[in-house]
């Protein structure tokens, strides 16, 4: 559907969380901070194309993956992770060329990330798929976290193909054997153990750093290839369930879990239901105050919601950009900032 306006078209200042929302239009060399009205308020001007999206760290830092030349030609590929201060110096880079998707800089400052590794055909323990649909490179990409400190050497690394239970998690039947389940996530919890989600295999899992296993899993094909599953405090996981492929109508949805029994306490889903929808990317962040922050990732959609579903704050992504499938302005993952908070660090005011 075409958008009728840009920018900001709802805000309600009594209801919504006070911050700054960080995205980096995908196809674009540039990532902006934008306040509650939609002003940009800051913008890096990136050296390349956005591979992912950008996160600010604790200490205003922008930590912003781009797409090198290399490596496998998957969407969403980077390859490039920079850090830049505040003032857009680049203080710290590593190049990947396998890096995909996501990436977290650790508390003791080294750096994790998804990354792919090709395993030759006749090794692959490829499960499911479509026959003979193997990468031209030779065999099957499978997906791999790999760690680095600050000089950018492996210092753990975490093997699909050692530990994956391909038994248990066939490919679908549909999906073609260049890339085994298409890992979108890896987020490192407070303890070091990380959670992980394969949109192919409709799968996300909370993966024991020491042993290499899963600790709990879940899989639901209703999710229909979700992204961006984020543990909260009470132990619940948000995700965004994009709802593509299915046997009905295709809608998207943000859901609260609880992994320990598998149910779903909380929904948010579009009125009517075709209103809100992204066959792919996207994301959903639960913010301080209640609220959840939802990136509708491919019609560059940005808004928030309260618990009873109202919507209090949405930003239409006006930036388009030339990508292989046409012009878009696709935003693969986006993050609201409090005005107070350490990312901020008190060099923005909030306004309006």
């Amino acid at each position: 559907m075409r958008p009728l306006q840009y920018g900001v078209t709802e805000y309600d200042p009594a209801r919504a969380y006070p911050g700054f929302t960080l995205f980096s239009p995908s196809g674009g060399t540039d990532s902006f901070l934008i306040d509650m009205r939609g002003e940009i308020r800051k913008k890096w001007a990136l050296p390349g194309t956005v591979g992912n999206y950008g996160q600010l760290l604790l200490n205003g830092n922008l930590l912003v993956t781009l797409r090198s030349p290399e490596g496998p030609n998957f969407n969403p590929a980077g390859g490039r992770i920079l850090e830049f201060d505040w003032d857009g110096n680049i203080v710290w880079e590593h190049i990947d060329h396998f890096q995909h998707h996501d990436f977290n800089r650790l508390p003791n400052g080294n750096t994790l990330y998804l990354a792919w590794e090709l395993i030759p055909t006749a090794d692959a323990k490829m499960i499911g798929g479509i026959p003979g649909t193997e990468h031209e490179d030779g065999g099957v990409y499978y997906d791999q976290l790999r760690e680095v400190n600050p000089a950018g050497h492996i210092v753990w690394e975490w093997r699909m193909a050692d530990h994956f239970p391909f038994e248990k998690y066939p490919l679908r039947a549909n999906r073609p054997r260049e890339e085994f389940a298409h890992a979108n996530a890896c987020f490192v919890q407070p303890d070091g153990n990380i959670i992980l989600s394969w949109r192919d295999l409709d799968l996300i899992a909370l993966l024991d750093r020491e042993t290499g296993k899963f600790i709990w899993e879940l899989q639901d094909r209703k999710w229909g290839g979700q992204h961006d599953p984020r543990l909260l405090d009470n132990g619940h996981i948000t995700l965004f369930a994009n709802g593509s492929e299915q046997v009905g109508p295709e809608f998207s949805r943000v859901l609260e879990i609880d992994p320990a029994r598998g149910d779903i306490v909380w929904t948010y889903s579009g009125t009517p239901l075709d209103t809100f929808y992204s066959s792919r990317i996207s994301g959903a962040q639960r913010l301080a105050n209640g609220n959840t922050f939802i990136c509708e990732g491919r019609h560059g959609r940005l808004f928030e919601v309260t618990s009873d579903g109202d919507i209090v704050w949405e930003f239409v992504s006006p930036h388009q950009n030339v990508r292989s499938d046409g012009i878009t302005r696709q935003i693969f993952r986006s993050l609201r900032y409090g005005a107070d908070s350490s990312e901020i660090g008190g060099r923005l005011k909030q306004t309006g």
